[in-house]
Order: C-alpha cells, then structure tokens, then sequence
C-alpha cells in the first residue's frame, strides 16, 4: 500500500473498555500486511516465538516471518479470536502455528511457552519479545503500587524470564528482537509507567548483546513511534485516540505493517553484524 495512502487523525471515538483492546472493533482497521508483505525465503527454515503476536506489531511480524519460510509460535493473553486470524494467515503462507495463551506475569508460563514452542518445532531460531501492557496517567499519584508492579512485570519481568528460558534452545545464528519504544528517549509524562520500562528494555538490549556475541546469538531492539493498534484505544482516553499519531513529522500513526520489514531484517541472517541496535520507527520523530 502507498503509505501516503493510510488513515491520518482525527479518528472516530472507539474507545474499548478491554485491554489490550481487540483488532476487529477498531476504525479504520490495522493494516498488518495481509495483502502486501511480499516474502522472499530470509528467514527459511526457522521457527520463532513471538509474544503480543496475536495483533497489532505482533501479528505483522508473524505474518511477515512465516511469508519469510519461518514457523512462528504466537504468545498472547486471552484474545482468541484475533490471535487465531493470525494463525490463519500463518498457515495460508504454508508455515505452523503455535497459540499460546496465558499471563506472561506468570513466572512458569514464561518458561512453559519456549518449551512448547521448542517442542513444537524442534527449535527456535527467533525470539520477538513484543508483549507490553500500558495505561494513561495524569499523575504519579494516581499509579498504585500493583499498576507499577503490572507494567514492569509484563513488559520488562517477562522479556528476562522468556529469553533466559530461550537461550538453552538458541544455537549460533540465532536472534533476539526486543521491542522497546520511542518513550525509551522520549518518555511521553502520562505513560510514565510503560516508558520507564522502554528504556529498561532498551538498556537490557545493549547488555544482553554484549553478553551473548561470542555464542553467536545477536539481540536489537526496534522503537516504534505512534502504531495503530488495539492497545491504543483500549489505554488512552478518547481526545488522545481521536488525534493519535499527529504530533509526528509524518501527521499520522503508523500501521503494524510498517513494522514489520525491520524484524525480519534484524531476525535474518542478513543483519548479521548488527547487535545491540535500536532501530527507530517513528513517523520521522527522532530519538537521540
């Protein structure tokens, strides 16, 4: 699709009383690549576990790795039916799929998911640790100490459980793509819960890359700007939904499937000398 082409706020009021929200009540609808990623083999052969995969970057970048030849194992929370449209566009590109619902706060599911997917495939060549859970706050007050604990177990708690479980199934050539959030250098006031926690993953990505080079296994992180996603209006009040994206250069949100193309570089063997990168996806926004 032309990119000139997608939607631009102001948006319809649609706020969702469920978080992290559901694919299928949003206006206008996601564009996850259904009908444009084009696959050419990058990543043939491989299987991948992906966390968040059920919608929003989660399912582009399920659809895209199995378009590339990977099988993909998706884990989400308890959206079945949106996490079963991407299976089905999985297995209409020929690869498997694995759904695995379940709370990645959960410190045994965290280990149970890299089993199942091992199982399943009989390796993992490609961990995607995307699942994140965010709220809107106008003070700190206002955050109570179980929210605080929520945001940091599920975006930064899990990200270490499920990749030290991982890392006994990883072999050389392996690839680890985080993502963090343009909120890791430019944290947005009234998400101040989930930015703090994108910069921890963007930190623990530098770490992490450095620890793991000489066992051939590489770790990056992508930043995306403003996304159109359920998580969107499922956390924001409705004035920030309704103008969503606009305060970036390009005017607009981007769509999961702008994504996409930057996982399955940094998941392929073709970024094989980039580690420990952040690659920013921000609708022209820079991050210093």
């Amino acid at each position: 699709m032309d990119a000139s082409a997608y939607p631009k706020p102001p948006f319809d009021d649609q706020q969702q009383e469920r978080t992290p929200g559901l694919t299928e009540a949003m206006n206008p609808k996601p564009d996850h690549g259904e009908e444009t990623y084009k696959g050419s083999g990058r990543l043939a052969g491989k299987a991948a576990l992906i966390t968040g995969g059920d919608s929003g970057i989660g399912r582009a970048v399920a659809i895209a790795f199995a378009r590339e030849g990977a099988d993909v194992a998706i884990a989400y929370l308890d959206e079945h039916d949106d996490a079963k449209e991407t299976a089905r566009w999985i297995e209409q590109a020929g690869r498997k799929a694995l759904l695995l619902p379940g709370d990645i706060t959960d410190r045994q599911h965290c280990r149970d998911i890299v089993a199942k997917t091992a199982d399943a495939f009989g390796r993992l060549d490609v961990l995607v640790n995307n699942a994140a859970y965010q709220m809107t706050y106008d003070s700190l007050e206002e955050i109570s100490d179980d929210e605080w604990d929520k945001t940091y177990s599920t975006n930064i708690g899990a990200m270490f459980r499920i990749t030290k479980a991982a890392l006994a199934h990883m072999k050389e050539g392996a690839a680890i793509v985080n993502t963090t959030s343009v909120n890791a250098d430019a944290p947005n006031p009234g998400l101040i819960a989930y930015a703090s926690t994108k910069g921890a993953i963007q930190n623990f990505t530098g770490g992490l890359a450095q620890l793991l080079a000489e066992r051939g296994i590489r770790v990056n992180c992508v930043a995306p700007g403003p996304i159109w996603t359920p998580l969107i209006p499922s956390t924001m009040p409705s004035e920030k939904v309704k103008n969503f994206g606009s305060q970036v250069p390009m005017k607009r949100p981007g769509q999961p499937a702008e994504l996409a193309p930057a996982y399955v570089m940094l998941a392929s063997d073709e970024g094989s000398y980039i580690s420990g990168a952040t690659i920013a996806v921000t609708g022209g926004k820079p991050i210093i």
